[in-house]
């Protein structure tokens, strides 16, 4: 005959190690959220507005999770102060435009860079911020204009960094192309335009459109590429958008 006062305990004993099991495994759950690594996606404006910011956010959300990367998106430039800044290991600008930062979340910035962070613009970065040298050397290049939204073919002259290895040499895609102006010439160029195979081109043989560089102690990836919502669905565009942040991540 069994014995219900062992019955009872063995089943106590048992609901104790569940119990603590579901206490333990909460508890850790926070705790790898919190070891994850964390990116700042900045996408306010001041000037023209890309329809494609939504889809960019949601991208960068995907990949976020995807990649084990926390991502915060924002459009409040409140963010840019020491004690938020320092919990990220980069900050991508997403199609800003014009003057977003004021001058004392422009130094809190700065002093982010120096002290190793990472940047990510995405096409209209380099429209951003024109009165302002430092940035415009962070990013590598300003806007000067651009031509209708047609297809171009990009030459990709860097295989071995993680935003261009998966790339062909030839890439063909359809998006807005800029043209530049004050381009920093110590930036290490990824990939550039053909201006042969689209209308209104203006930087001649020299026109970078993808760059990579370390700049004033951190890390600096753009792209000029991304100005319509239909990239943001595009797999190689995406998978050169996240090699380039994982590089100023310094993952």
């Amino acid at each position: 005959m069994k014995n219900p006062l062992l019955s009872y305990l063995l089943v106590l004993l048992l609901l104790s190690g569940i119990l603590a099991c579901t206490q333990q495994n909460g508890a850790s759950q926070p705790k790898r959220e919190a070891e994850k690594p964390r990116l700042l996606v900045f996408s306010k404006t001041a000037g023209f507005r890309h329809k494609s910011i939504p889809h960019g956010k949601a991208a960068l959300l995907r990949l976020g999770q995807e990649h084990g990367v926390r991502v915060d998106t924002t459009e409040n430039a409140a963010y840019f102060v020491a004690d938020s800044l320092r919990q990220y290991q980069a900050v991508v600008f997403l199609n800003t435009t014009q003057d977003v930062l004021n001058p004392e979340q422009q130094a809190a910035f700065e002093n982010y860079i120096r002290s190793g962070g990472g940047f990510a613009g995405i096409h209209a970065a380099s429209d951003t911020e024109f009165d302002w040298p430092w940035y415009a050397n962070l990013v590598g290049a300003q806007f000067d204009n651009h031509p209708k939204v047609q297809h171009a073919a990009i030459d990709v002259v860097d295989k071995v960094h993680p935003a261009t290895r998966m790339l062909p040499d030839r890439w063909e895609r359809r998006d807005e192309w800029y043209n530049f102006k004050n381009l920093n010439l110590d930036v290490q160029v990824l990939a550039t335009l053909d201006e042969t195979t689209y209308e209104g081109g203006k930087n001649g043989n020299n026109h970078p459109i993808a760059w990579f560089h370390t700049y004033d102690g951190g890390r600096a990836f753009y792209t000029a590429l991304g100005h319509t919502p239909e990239s943001y669905s595009e797999p190689l565009f995406l998978q050169h958008l996240w090699g380039g942040i994982t590089y100023a991540m310094g993952l």
